[in-house]
């Protein structure tokens, strides 16, 4: 799915709230039938509801593909009038996936008389522990990781349980250099060699502490312009990959997935029109959280308003607070708030 032609049609949005809506993800959406209510987390679903909507991590990683490829495109309004479309490839950052079944559990598979499977059964035959540890990235630069060394401590007391954790399945953190990574695409390929679930998951089986970062490095803009110094900055982007988020209403105080597992929406805020379009047939995945590194001026901003500088602020306070909950050491997001000209 390439990116929808609507994001970029909008002349009153800022630099920065086009590029967020040209990175966000729209998945086509599923109505999960009825007969499999029973095997979902009752702690993770609002209870009593007739339609459950939901999406495959499969056709989620499909919204990369040609991102992967060619870049995500966004138009740029410079400072002079003229407009020129700037493109980012998404590299995978990091990702925690944690599911509603154990691994031994997840082997029965069900399917439901749709023809829907209402259970995964092509998990990796290693335990969570295990998963959660092996995918960490091992060929890291010294370099680039003496940057962030400067990891939040761990944090006792955590409200985190397995029946609102769930089960490790997958986690991810990217150390090396921006210079020897893989696209996004390539990298959810490789990992899924090993992780095939992922390939085959619903973001129903998935816990609300399930989420991905995507980092977004420039590559090219059209027209060329020389000495626009801001048009090379870097971005990091936060999803979530649970459908527990999808309900939630526009709030705007600090993620809190201990208290009521519920993260900002800002669909209606940042996306404007485009919430409305992903509706009964789609779902859309905003960003929660973000951070910027080599963002030197005041390009992607409205200069005459303060929205941006609060909704930037926000943003990385959101993912700053969500890091800290699961009390995960990203590497990027390090590096970035220790980059950060902001």
């Amino acid at each position: 799915m390439s990116s929808p032609a609507f994001c970029c049609s909008a002349n009153a949005l800022s630099n920065l709230e086009r590029f967020l809506q040209c990175v966000t993800p729209i998945v086509p959406s599923r109505t999960l039938p009825q007969s499999c209510f029973n095997d979902l987390n009752s702690q993770w679903q609002p209870p009593h509801k007739d339609n459950i909507e939901y999406f495959t991590l499969k056709d989620l990683w499909n919204c990369y593909h040609e991102w992967s490829a060619y870049g995500a495109g966004t138009p740029v309004m410079l400072e002079s009038g003229e407009t020129v479309m700037q493109y980012h490839v998404p590299y995978l950052s990091a990702i925690q996936v944690y599911s509603n079944k154990s691994v031994a559990a997840s082997r029965n598979r069900r399917e439901d008389s749709d023809g829907v499977e209402c259970e995964s059964d092509s998990w990796s035959d290693d335990s969570g522990s295990d998963n959660l540890s092996r995918s960490l990235s091992n060929n890291s630069s010294k370099a680039w990781d003496a940057a962030s060394e400067d990891s939040s401590s761990d944090q006792e007391g955590s409200w985190l349980t397995k029946d609102r954790l769930g089960y490790p399945y997958l986690q991810y953190t990217e150390k090396s250099s921006p210079y020897w990574r893989d696209p996004l695409m390539i990298k959810i390929t490789e990992l899924a060699r090993s992780h095939p679930a992922l390939m085959t998951l619903k973001s129903v089986d998935l816990s609300p502490a399930s989420w991905m970062a995507v980092a977004w490095y420039p590559i090219y803009h059209i027209p060329n312009q020389k000495n626009e110094r801001d048009l090379g900055t870097c971005f990091l982007t936060y999803h979530t990959l649970s459908s527990s988020f999808q309900d939630c209403g526009m709030e705007y105080d600090d993620i809190d997935i201990g208290k009521d597992m519920c993260c900002s929406d800002l669909v209606g805020t940042i996306l404007g029109e485009k919430s409305k379009k992903a509706n009964s047939c789609c779902i859309s995945l905003p960003p929660f959280g973000l951070a910027t590194y080599k963002m030197q001026g005041d390009l992607w901003l409205k200069p005459e308003s303060c929205d941006d500088y609060e909704r930037m602020n926000y943003l990385y306070s959101a993912a700053d607070s969500w890091l800290k909950q699961l009390n995960v050491h990203h590497h990027d997001f390090n590096y970035f708030t220790f980059h950060s000209t902001l």
